[in-house]
C-alpha cells in the first residue's frame, strides 16, 4: 500500500456546513470567541500505521497482544488481535484507547499516581465506564497535538506501554 504524500496523517478541521453547500460559523456571542472549537483527529491511514507498527513491536518481543487505534474522540479507527491474544484483551485495548482520548491524552499508566493519594477520587473515578487506569494506552500525537490515541492489552503492563509507543511513533 503506497501514501500519497498530499494528503497529511491527520485530518484538518473541517467548516461545518448545514444542509446546503453554504458553511456556517459559530455565533460569537462572548466578546471574539467562536462557539466551537474545531479539533484534528487520526486518519485512518496513519491509524492502520500505528496498529501495524504495534504488532510489529509485539512480535518482536513474542508477546500476543490486542491493539487499538482511535480518533481523537475516542471512535476506534483500527484494531488488530494476534492470533493467540486472550479474548478478553480485546476490549481492554479498546477501553485504553477510548481512555486515553477521553481525558486529552494523559497516558492510561500516569492515571494511579495521580489516584494513589485521593482515596474518593479513586473509588470513585475506577467505576467510571470504559476508563483503564493501568499501562498501555498512549496518546497519539502530531504536530504536538493529541489527534488519537493507541491502547495495546495482552502482555504485562510494562510491555502493553512499550508496544503502544511503538505503534505511537508511527503517526508522530
Amino acid at each position: 500500500m503506497t501514501r500519497r504524500q498530499t494528503e497529511p496523517d491527520v485530518a484538518p478541521p473541517r467548516p461545518l456546513a448545514s444542509r446546503g453547500t453554504a458553511v456556517h460559523q459559530a455565533a460569537d456571542h462572548s466578546g471574539g470567541e467562536p462557539d466551537f472549537t474545531m479539533a484534528p483527529t487520526v486518519r485512518l491511514a496513519a491509524a492502520q500505521r500505528a496498529v501495524s507498527a504495534a504488532v510489529a513491536e509485539a512480535e518482536r518481543l513474542s508477546v500476543d497482544v490486542c491493539v487499538a487505534a482511535a480518533d481523537s474522540s475516542g471512535h476506534l479507527m483500527a484494531f488488530a488481535r494476534m492470533d493467540r491474544a486472550p479474548l478478553l484483551c480485546t476490549q481492554l485495548a479498546q477501553d485504553k484507547a477510548y481512555s486515553v482520548s477521553s481525558f486529552g491524552g494523559l497516558p492510561t499508566g500516569e492515571w494511579w499516581r495521580l489516584l494513589e493519594s485521593e482515596p474518593a477520587l479513586l473509588h470513585g473515578i475506577v467505576k467510571t465506564d470504559r476508563l483503564v487506569v493501568f499501562g498501555g494506552g498512549v496518546p497519539l500525537v502530531a504536530e504536538g497535538r493529541t489527534v488519537g490515541a493507541i491502547g495495546v492489552s495482552g502482555g504485562s503492563s510494562e510491555q502493553d506501554v512499550r508496544i503502544a509507543e511503538a505503534g505511537a511513533a508511527a503517526v508522530s
